[in-house]
């Protein structure tokens, strides 16, 4: 028994003296917009070995969202470098001792569940042959959408909503938590921002929600019965094609 244990941990050894540090890069960036730093929480990379699912790194991006001149104003030709040494990122260091095709998969933003999204590619890593730079940037469509009032599960009395009606706010960026507003990089005036409204279950109406100030969108909803209300907000970018959603429930006590 002992012998056979001897064998195993000498095998072992073997295999980790031939195996190689290889290091890859992997970044989070949302579209129209920048990277997936530690700003909003980053981003959850997972490498994978593709032929049976071995975690071989994993961990968050961490750092700055990056140069909003350079990704956001300047023409890019073949080759630009959209990152630096500050630019979040997550350094995945792994060790092979052969050509691996391996999986990335980003959970992005990882302190967002309600806007989070899912992506991934597959790649061969080569033992010893360093990824860096850029490295693997996967994209990350959306919006982040927090309905702010009414809040989840609140009791609101019929008798204290005034005439103008209940005031719907939301607070909304762009996945990696770049500000939105009029006119700005991020320009509020391109997106359709609605709520939808159910009453018990059944579609109860839709209204607009401006944008008064930065990240802050807001509009009324009139209520005059008693019920189980639920308001979806939605934020749609035709220019982009980015879309996002968050719903609460709350409840008008006659």
């Amino acid at each position: 028994m002992k012998k056979s244990i001897l064998v195993i941990a000498l095998l072992s050894i073997c295999i980790n003296a031939f195996a190689t540090e290889t290091k890859l890069m992997v970044r989070a960036k949302a579209k129209d917009a920048k990277f997936v730093g530690s700003s909003i929480g980053g981003a959850h990379v997972i490498v994978r070995n593709t032929l049976n699912g071995e975690i071989l790194a994993e961990g968050n991006t961490v750092g700055a969202t990056g140069n909003t001149t350079l990704i956001m104003k300047s023409p890019h030709e073949r080759y630009t470098q959209l990152s630096d040494d500050k630019t979040a990122g997550f350094l995945a260091i792994v060790d092979i001792d052969e050509p691996t095709l391996v999986r990335v998969e980003v959970l992005s933003p990882v302190n967002k569940k309600n806007a989070q999204i899912q992506a991934s590619t597959e790649l061969w890593l080569i033992p010893g042959k360093d990824i860096l730079g850029d490295g693997v940037v996967l994209e990350i469509p959306g919006f982040v959408i927090d309905i702010l009032e009414p809040n989840t599960h609140q009791y609101i009395s019929l008798e204290s909503i005034p005439a103008s009606g209940i005031k719907i706010t939301a607070n909304i960026v762009m996945m990696c938590g770049c500000p939105i507003e009029k006119d700005g990089i991020w320009d509020s005036n391109l997106m359709e921002v609605r709520a939808l409204v159910q009453k018990d279950g059944v579609s109860f109406g839709e209204t607009v929600l401006n944008n008064p100030s930065q990240n802050t969108f807001e509009g009324t909803l009139e209520v005059t019965e008693a019920g189980y209300y639920q308001i979806t907000v939605y934020a749609y970018n035709a220019k982009t094609g980015n879309t996002g959603v968050d719903t609460i429930n709350f409840v008008v006590r006659g």
